[in-house]
């Protein structure tokens, strides 16, 4: 285990000098969470099927049907990485990094399932497709629109997060003021569901935030070291997010089933992230993970309602376990296509895009007299062309390397 050789206590920054191996194991982590959504989907509800889930599947069905919990690993994961990857970088670089992430496959997803669910709307349709170019902006759940896709609620979630934790970032990450995040955060989640205030209950996401703030108590382990402060924060956000189990359970089945495997899964998702976090995980160097891992996000996104599609068409000409596994592969080869052929290069083009538009508000927002030095004399008055001035940098503006190297988000955006 490695970790920083002194506290941030007085909020100061520690320069954490030594690099450390990619947590491959986060990757492997975020394909398990995706695969238990998609297995809910496909084997426990009826979805395309023309009879109850339970019946086709006896023996898979009941731990299927828990597969949801698939979404709060991603949101426990998540939490990590956003701290992970924000320390040190300024809020542009933030907002950047966002949107270049998780836009490009979700536009191209929508317009993806949007047109299977058109010609073949057996098991979903498009209402109008203005509600399709309402869901471009990600921002749908909040204006009350419907979802091309049903796992699309979640991203409405992760955008949240982001916005709240961008107040952090944009002051400087640092130890105190990511524990002082967890816990007003905390203290307000825990605070919505009694002052019946919608707005409040919207932004406090008191279903969902412990698996958040956990992942940022867990990060901060894993950056410097486990203390008693961020092991109360873990073992809060623990009992908060059990609490909400029954919630969860009751929300996800149309009929009462047990609530202890949810608890178990929770519990044993909490335990591999201590592991992470930790530092037992970091000798699992096994490079393919990073590739299952970047196919996360595409898979997550087309998966449902296109292969709800699939089973209804073909529910009859293939048996149904060889027809599920047919379609994840199905799945998993498209999710590869969609990251090769448009995360990757759509996203590049978009942070270059990003970055220059940040570039220049930056200059257009400086003092007057800074942006005169910045720009060149005239050549026709003779004078000598000056270079821009560099631009001061706010302390915590400052990079330095990497605590550890990650792919994409774990969340179901990747990040």
């Amino acid at each position: 285990m490695r970790f920083a050789s002194r506290g941030d206590l007085d909020g100061g920054r520690v320069a954490v000098r030594r690099s450390a191996p990619r947590l491959y194991v986060l990757d492997g982590l975020r394909l398990i969470a995706a695969l238990m959504v998609v297995l809910f989907h496909l084997v426990s509800l009826r979805g395309g099927w023309d009879r109850p889930a339970a019946e086709i599947f006896p023996a898979a069905q009941p731990l299927a049907r828990y597969g949801w919990l698939g979404v709060e690993v991603f949101f426990l994961i998540s939490g990590f990485v956003i701290c992970m990857s924000t320390w040190g970088r300024s809020l542009g670089d933030f907002v950047v990094s966002r949107v270049s992430r998780i836009y490009p496959a979700y536009w191209v997803a929508i317009f993806l399932t949007a047109g299977v669910i058109t010609m073949w709307p057996q098991v979903r349709d498009v209402k109008n497709w203005d509600v399709v170019l309402t869901n471009l902006t990600m921002l749908q759940q909040g204006m009350g629109v419907w979802d091309v896709d049903g796992v699309y609620w979640t991203l409405f979630i992760e955008l949240k997060f982001y916005v709240l934790f961008a107040i952090v970032v944009a002051t400087g990450v640092t130890y105190r003021k990511c524990v002082l995040f967890c816990g007003i955060w905390t203290v307000v989640s825990i605070t919505a569901p009694t002052v019946d205030n919608k707005l409040l209950d919207m932004w406090a996401m008191p279903l969902y935030s412990p698996y958040f703030i956990a992942g940022i108590a867990f990060y901060l382990m894993h950056r410097f070291k486990p203390t008693a402060v961020l092991w109360g924060i873990v073992v809060m956000s623990l009992l908060l997010a059990l609490h909400q189990v029954p919630r969860r359970v009751s929300d996800n089945s149309t009929e009462v089933i047990p609530t202890w495997p949810a608890t178990l899964i929770i519990f044993i998702a909490f335990a591999l992230m201590a592991l992470i976090a930790l530092g037992y995980c970091d000798r699992l160097q096994w490079r393919w993970l990073a590739t299952a891992g970047a196919l996360t996000y595409p898979l997550y996104l087309i998966h449902q309602y296109i292969g709800m599609t699939l089973t209804y068409w073909l529910r009859h000409k293939v048996p149904a376990p060889l027809l599920v596994l047919g379609i994840i592969a199905l799945m998993l080869g498209a999710a590869w296509v969609l990251h090769r052929c448009v995360e990757r290069p759509l996203g590049k083009w978009l942070r270059r895009a990003l970055q220059k538009g940040m570039e220049e508000m930056r200059l257009q927002s400086a003092p007057d007299d800074e942006r005169r030095g910045s720009a060149p004399k005239s050549p026709l008055r003779g004078a000598v062309e000056v270079p821009p001035a560099p631009r001061q940098q706010r302390p915590y503006e400052q990079k330095e390397p990497d605590r550890v190297a990650v792919g994409a988000s774990g969340t179901p955006d990747g990040s």
